[in-house]
């Protein structure tokens, strides 16, 4: 069992290929509520979820995967990249039961490279889910001339690719790195230090995170693929986007505007967009506000007023 904020959690070992995945399950009331599947960002782990677990408080079974190369999977390993991530889910699906006949079809949702996976997922393997919610994710947009997709991963994840690098002397160093980041320090909360607090390997005075470079290498890039660019463009499940007004560093401009949206060709025929105000790429999941949204928003789409 995972002690977080939100409660007992319970951590599954689910056979993918290659080895085993870890997914942490908050458990419904009623064995037979609907399940949410949701996925964690590129250096996140499936603790993120925490806060949004506890504001769907037991309405529906909530599974929340450490992604391969990350946390609980950690040594889980290659080959990495979005493709291999969507094999995962849909082998998590199957490995647990949710696509046997007359069992309602998950919900499927993701945050930030999560919401790629999930996008893709949910074109590769639409009649194993019934809905798909993206958070600040799963929209990409084309290299600007003249830069490489590694060069662009390097300028927008270069705090988070030095970060794995580090090591840190004990839990509270840690901690405090984290409480300076200008987007989520603001919001801190035991749901976040949970969370972060999961991502540590290793011994004192020697920690370190657990994403292996690799992987966050390989899956940063693959977000640029043709396939993964598509991936919103040829969805057929019913499908929302929330936006979150502010940026990876809490900045004023965000990943997306409307304007961004347009060009990236969302048909907002096909695919529902909320702007989300005043909360940035982190708070949109993590602060309570955002974690309230997206539960509701999860729960609207699983059918549970």
């Amino acid at each position: 069992m995972v002690t977080s904020g939100a409660g007992k959690t319970e951590e599954l070992a689910v056979p993918v290929a290659g080895g085993e995945l870890a997914v942490l399950r908050w458990a419904a009331a009623d064995p037979d509520a609907p399940v949410v599947l949701a996925l964690h960002g590129i250096t996140a782990n499936g603790l993120s979820w925490a806060r949004v677990a506890h504001h769907l408080a037991g309405r529906v079974t909530l599974l929340a995967p450490d992604l391969r190369g990350r946390a609980g999977s950690t040594d889980l390993g290659g080959p990495y990249g979005i493709p291999v991530h969507a094999a995962d889910m849909a082998a998590l699906v199957g490995a647990l039961g949710l696509d046997r006949p007359g069992h309602r079809r998950p919900v499927l949702t993701g945050h930030s490279m999560g919401a790629f996976v999930a996008a893709l997922t949910a074109v590769r393997y639409p009649q194993l889910f019934e809905r798909l919610l993206l958070v600040d994710g799963g929209v990409g947009f084309l290299v600007p001339p003249g830069l490489s997709p590694e060069e662009l991963i390097t300028a927008v994840l270069g705090p988070a690719m030095a970060r794995l690098t580090m090591t840190f002397a004990d839990r509270a160093a840690y901690r405090e790195f984290w409480q300076r980041h200008p987007a989520l320090g603001p919001a801190w909360s035991p749901w976040v230090d949970d969370y972060i607090q999961r991502d540590l390997v290793g011994e004192e005075p020697e920690l370190r995170s657990s994403c292996r470079i690799e992987a966050v290498r390989v899956d940063g890039v693959g977000q640029f693929e043709d396939e993964v660019l598509a991936a919103v463009g040829n969805l057929r499940l019913p499908t929302e986007l929330l936006w979150a007004e502010r940026g990876l560093m809490d900045e004023p401009q965000g990943l997306y505007d409307e304007r961004r949206l347009d060009a990236a060709g969302v048909d907002r025929r096909r695919i529902e967009v909320r702007r989300v105000p005043g909360l940035n790429h982190y708070t949109v999941l993590v602060a309570d506000e955002g974690a309230r949204l997206v539960a509701e928003r999860l729960l609207v789409a699983a059918g549970v007023s």
